[in-house]
């Protein structure tokens, strides 16, 4: 392994999203945008963000069972051993609940991370259809860790009365959409973990997700906030894409995009 490299790894696993079953396809769709070849692997800030010389792709997490429990384990493992050596990570989801192991291994290398998460839900249930690991209750179940220094959620526009309650326990930093603006970018702090629902993303910009939201973020509005960051970013995942409800591979392609400016900001 290149310690250098950004390290790429799916994480095809959807066995707790609520609604629609397709986030375990996103892997491999997100993946065929770079190689169909409709756009180029150039990042906006000029970097060419080309395989084996700016990631390596470590393929996909394999799952023996759908067991939340098992898998989640099977997830923590697999990006611990990734983190060995201090590299950078950049996961394709799969849905929410995976960024829980995910973030979970990260707490344990980096003491008091900071998460920035854009989405359009707050994922903060304490009990969502009696499932602990569902994927509306990820970050309830990081935050409950002690290990999460700070917990900045963006463009959150389904808060409810539980949730908020939870946010106010927690003392979660929520910009709500209709409150957006950029200044919390100034306040974000290093070590910096990123979790990317797509729907934070109008679901003009994002049709293929399975909880469509209106009145979401512009793509340009997420990327232009995305390379105003200048905490420094030691890993970060793409969540929720629904290749099953996209219309021809439009949002497979903002993400594919999406992830080229996070690896960007991440090298």
């Amino acid at each position: 392994m290149e310690k250098n490299m950004i390290q790429l790894i799916g994480v095809p696993y959807d066995s707790n999203s609520s609604f629609l079953k397709g986030p375990s396809y996103a892997p491999q769709r997100i993946r065929l945008m770079e190689k169909e070849g409709s756009a180029n692997s150039f990042s906006e800030s000029g970097l060419e963000v080309l395989e084996n010389v700016i990631y390596k792709d470590q393929g996909d997490i394999a799952f023996e069972e759908t067991n939340p429990a098992k898998a989640f384990t099977t997830i923590n493992t697999a990006i611990s051993n990734l983190l060995q050596d201090g590299s950078k990570i950049l996961s394709f989801g799969g849905d929410h609940s995976v960024s829980f192991p995910i973030i979970s291994a990260f707490a344990d290398k980096y003491e008091k991370i900071n998460i920035l998460h854009f989405d359009a839900h707050a994922d903060l249930y304490d009990n969502f259809d009696n499932n602990p690991y569902s994927h509306a209750s990820p970050f309830a179940r990081l935050m409950e860790t002690g290990k999460i220094n700070n917990l900045t959620q963006v463009g959150i526009r389904t808060l409810n009365t539980h949730q908020a309650e939870q946010a106010k326990k927690f003392n979660v930093n929520i910009i709500e959409m209709k409150d957006f603006s950029e200044d919390f970018i100034n306040t974000l702090e290093g070590p910096l973990y990123i979790s990317l629902d797509l729907d934070v993303l109008d679901p003009a910009f994002a049709p293929g997700i399975s909880h469509h939201e209106p009145g979401g973020m512009s793509t340009r509005q997420l990327i232009s906030v995305i390379q105003k960051i200048k905490a420094p970013i030691i890993g970060a995942d793409i969540v929720e894409y629904n290749p099953i409800r996209d219309i021809n591979n439009m949002t497979a392609m903002v993400a594919f995009k999406l992830a080229k400016e996070l690896m960007a900001k991440m090298v």
